[in-house]
């Protein structure tokens, strides 16, 4: 009797069970990647993503397919760092390393873990170099070298001040006074950037503290220079304004090369005076890291698809495009120069494929950048 209620209930139990829930299928539907793209490179970025999609790459069975959001640096930092990007990108790319770095910090404090990786197959890896260099019109640039010396934030600082504009410097009077052009600071990288590369400049070194941008001295000799910026309500691509508009928008700037050499056409085009490009001692690179979020937010596959889609980014027939967006390849097997090459095409305008020994400007730490910033807004901004 005893066995007899013993099986009983097995067999009760067993009808009385809920079925076990079936597990998804794993290798159905495509593999999305999603990658949000500094603006100087979107344009390059997502003509490969079309090019990476339409050949229908694979891994595992499954099709790859990318997909790219243009957001400048500094707006992704933030949107990163306060949980505002939805979906997760797979991958970000980056104006340059050190945005990757802060936005590292500011969730290994918060998680106590990376979210990216600087080393292993998932690190940080460059997938093409620019650099802030001087564009200014030719006629500027032989005043203020006649008089000044060479271009530099000390010469564009004399520039600004002087009290009766161009025709006091040397130049025809009816040029007004000197109008600076850099990206405004709070909507563009490189904007911030150029103030970095001054502040460099004055102090003669490539560190700066936060004791050397609140510098009382040195405040006042930046605010003299940025009182000559002519416009801050866009401040996005303020070489695509020199462009159109000419003058009006600016007589010289610290910019992008990348964004002077792609609009160079249209400035030779448009206007009679054409830009000339100078490299200053104190140079800020951009690398375009390709960097791959490594939180639970994204699958193992999915990452890997990221990967695909960045050894694709790589190969030298697509860093060979790059050239055409005024980029510097970071594939070493892919030369500055050759076909398609904007390096090649503006030599006569002072753009040189080796850049000469330079001293490179190390890159801020957060307390300067904002300490900056805060700057900025109080005294630039609001005027």
């Amino acid at each position: 009797l005893a066995a007899i209620i013993v099986i009983g209930g097995l067999i009760w139990s067993q009808l009385d069970r809920e079925p076990s829930p079936i597990e998804p299928e794993v290798g159905e539907g495509p593999l999305e990647v999603h990658v949000v793209s500094a603006l100087p490179v979107a344009d390059w970025v997502q003509e490969a993503a079309h090019q990476f999609n339409a050949e229908q790459h694979t891994l595992e069975g499954r099709p790859i397919q990318v997909m790219v959001t243009p957001m400048d640096g500094l707006t992704a930092k933030g949107r990163y760092e306060r949980d505002e990007l939805d979906p997760l990108p797979t991958a970000w790319i980056p104006d340059s390393r050190y945005l990757v770095e802060l936005v590292n910090a500011a969730y290994k404090e918060r998680l106590g873990r990376d979210v990216f990786l600087t080393d292993g197959e998932y690190r940080a890896r460059p997938l093409g170099i620019s650099l802030l260099t001087w564009g200014i019109y030719d006629s500027r640039a032989g005043v203020l070298e006649e008089g000044y010396g060479d271009i530099s934030w000390n010469t564009i600082h004399d520039a600004a001040v002087a009290p009766g504009g161009w025709g006091e410097l040397g130049g025809e009077p009816d040029w007004g006074y000197f109008k600076l052009a850099i990206s405004n600071p709070r909507k563009n990288i490189s904007g911030l950037a150029a103030m970095v590369a001054a502040a460099g400049e004055y102090f003669d070194r490539t560190n700066i503290s936060v004791e050397d941008v609140t510098d009382p001295d040195f405040q006042a000799w930046l605010q003299e220079i940025m009182s000559s910026m002519s416009d801050l309500s866009g401040g996005t691509y303020t070489v695509a304004d020199l462009a159109l508009f000419g003058y009006t928008t600016g007589d010289a700037g610290q910019l992008l090369e990348s964004d002077l050499l792609v609009n160079m056409q249209g400035i030779q085009t448009r206007w009679a005076d054409p830009l000339r490009i100078v490299y200053p001692e104190y140079v800020t690179w951009f690398d375009f890291p390709f960097t791959v979020w490594m939180g639970p937010e994204t699958t193992a596959l999915e990452k890997n698809a990221a990967l695909v889609f960045e050894e694709f980014l790589l190969s030298e027939g697509v860093q060979q495009q790059a050239l055409a967006y005024g980029l510097r390849p970071a594939n070493p097997s892919v030369p500055v120069t050759g076909e398609g090459s904007l390096f090649d095409q503006w030599a006569a305008q002072g753009v040189l494929g080796v850049v000469p020994r330079t001293t490179a400007m190390r890159s801020p730490d957060r307390d300067v950048l904002q300490a900056l910033l805060r700057w900025f807004d109080l005294n630039v901004a609001g005027r």
